[in-house]
Parts: structure tokens; C-alpha cells; sequence
């Protein structure tokens, strides 16, 4: 188990030090929060399951009886609470010998790294939205072309033909939501909210949703996007999205991609018996995933 020593800081125990530089650094904002609807759990895991609703309406023919129809549970998805924890503890001696409080400012950077860890786990169901070892209810991954209806047949939730960020494939996209069906294929009336990017591509995500004119074109026409509003909550940029040609648009379809908090970040601090090493600790449990696939549609790039 690793230990904090007095050899590990020996510039901590002598006067000198003019600064001691990498501490911590600043923090984005809490960026997870716009990519998930956020649950609380006080259970071990939770369960969203989905129900089947009814078909069309059939002709009813005077004096015979009417048509019945069945209607039953959907899909289930399953979000199981883990924790995750990280700590460090320090011999006693490095403790009383630090003459700069370089122990006690470690607490600070593993807040950071609680705070960090989350963001990635909160990344990654994006960045796993198209393999297929990670799955959904349905038993297929987040953004797919082969999502299961419940009485048969698939939808999608990602283009036909996968593509590169671009006004005309955001527009496809936009199409492609506005044609989504519940899972007796009924037309449902779910819209785009917001789109989701990487690092890499928030300039062309501001040119494309914000130009007056038609985005990299000598055509004189509007941007429809803008003047339409289509994608009413804009664009937000995640600094933990691994692929650089990835984007989504969140819906609002509800129950789509949601996190459930179980327990909230907490930071301990104990000694040991025998050893005198002061122990510290943080640990936070949560978990993210997706229910309805209609609440996510995306582009792995070309």
C-alpha cells in the first residue's frame, strides 16, 4: 500500500520553498450535469421499465364488437450504483515535519480527482454510444441503426450513413427525430434540444448553429437551423469526449440518458493504531446510463 513519507516531500521539511507549483489546477463547470437528466437513488440499483402502448384504432362495424387490443412491459434498463473511492495516508512524521501544509492541500487534489473521475464516467457512455459491448435495454449499444421494437421490427437512432459534423447532417439528423415512432409505431412528437460535441469541434458547431447566412456556401440563403431555431438549447462542449468526429443531439424524449446519485462525494480522514500514518479518503457512489434510446440521437463521424 503506497505511503506518503517524509521522503517522498524531503523540500517540505526545510524553509525555502518558494512555491510549490501543480497543487491543483482550476476546474471546468460540472459538465456531466448537461449531458443527463439527473435521478436520486436509494437503492442499490434502479430499474426503468418501459411500456407497450396501442396500435391505430380499427373501423367498428354497426352491431359487431369493438376491436381489443394488448398492451404490456417494454424493455428494461438497469442502473447499478457503484462506488468509487480513492485515499492516500501519511507516516506521522511527514505530517509534523511539513512546514508548508503540502499534506494538508492533497485533500484539495483528491476532490479534484473524485470530481475528474466522475466527469469520465459520465463521458463514457457517449463514448461507447456506438460499440456494441455495451448495450441498453434492448440488448443493443446507445446509438444504433438496429434498436428493437417491442412487437417487432427496429428503429434508429443514428444516420443511415454515419457523418462528419455539418449543416446539411445536422439537418438530417433533425429529419430523422422528427420521424421517430413509439414501439407500436405511432408517431410521437419528440424534438432536438441540444447538440453535444467534443473539444474539436466547437468552432464548426458555432458556425453551423450560429452564421445568419447558409454555413461554408456562396448561396445568398438564411441558415435554417438558426432561423428556425432548431436546435433550441444550442451546443455544449464536453472536454471528456474521446473521439474527435463523434457528435449528438439530445431530444426531448424523457427518460433518455440520466445518472442517478446514491451517495453524494465525501472526504474522511482517520488514523491508524499501530502505524500513526493519518489516512484520507473520498469515495461517491452514482450511476449513468440510458432508458430510451429516442432521447439520444447521434454521429459517430465519418
Amino acid at each position: 500500500m503506497a505511503v506518503t513519507t517524509t521522503g517522498s516531500f524531503a523540500k517540505a521539511l526545510w524553509p525555502g520553498v518558494n512555491t510549490w507549483y501543480q497543487q491543483r489546477y482550476n476546474d471546468w463547470d460540472e459538465e456531466w450535469k448537461d449531458l443527463f437528466e439527473q435521478g436520486k437513488s436509494d437503492k442499490t440499483y434502479e430499474e426503468d421499465v418501459g411500456i407497450m402502448g396501442f396500435g391505430l384504432a380499427q373501423k367498428k362495424t354497426e352491431g359487431k364488437g369493438i376491436a381489443y387490443d394488448n398492451t404490456e412491459q417494454g424493455f428494461i434498463s438497469r442502473y447499478n450504483n457503484v462506488v468509487y473511492g480513492l485515499g492516500f495516508q501519511v507516516t506521522r512524521e511527514m505530517y509534523e515535519d511539513d512546514q508548508y501544509n503540502v499534506i494538508e492541500s492533497r485533500s484539495k487534489a483528491l476532490a479534484f480527482s473524485m470530481r475528474t473521475t466522475k466527469e469520465n464516467v459520465a463521458a463514457n457512455v457517449y463514448n461507447r454510444a456506438f460499440n456494441s459491448s455495451y448495450t441498453g435495454g434492448d440488448g443493443v449499444e446507445m446509438c444504433s441503426t438496429a434498436h428493437l421494437l417491442k412487437n417487432g421490427g427496429t428503429f434508429r437512432n443514428e444516420l443511415a450513413t454515419a457523418a462528419d459534423l455539418s449543416e446539411s447532417a445536422v439537418e438530417q439528423a433533425i429529419i430523422d427525430i422528427g420521424k421517430l415512432k413509439d414501439e407500436r409505431g405511432l408517431q410521437v412528437a419528440i424534438k432536438p434540444e441540444c447538440l453535444i460535441i467534443p473539444v474539436e469541434l466547437e468552432f464548426e458547431a458555432e458556425r453551423i448553429l450560429g452564421s445568419t447566412l447558409q454555413n461554408d456556401s456562396a448561396n445568398n440563403a438564411i441558415n435554417a437551423l438558426k432561423s428556425r431555431k432548431s436546435i433550441p438549447k444550442g451546443y455544449k462542449m464536453n472536454h471528456y469526449l474521446s473521439d474527435a468526429d463523434a457528435w449528438f443531439i439530445l431530444t426531448n424524449c424523457p427518460e433518455g440518458v440520466k445518472m442517478f446519485q446514491r451517495r453524494a462525494q465525501e472526504l474522511q480522514m482517520d488514523n491508524d493504531f499501530d502505524t500513526e500514518n493519518a489516512k484520507y479518503k473520498s469515495t461517491e457512489r452514482y450511476s449513468f446510463g440510458w432508458t430510451n434510446p429516442r432521447g439520444i440521437f447521434g454521429s459517430q463521424g465519418a
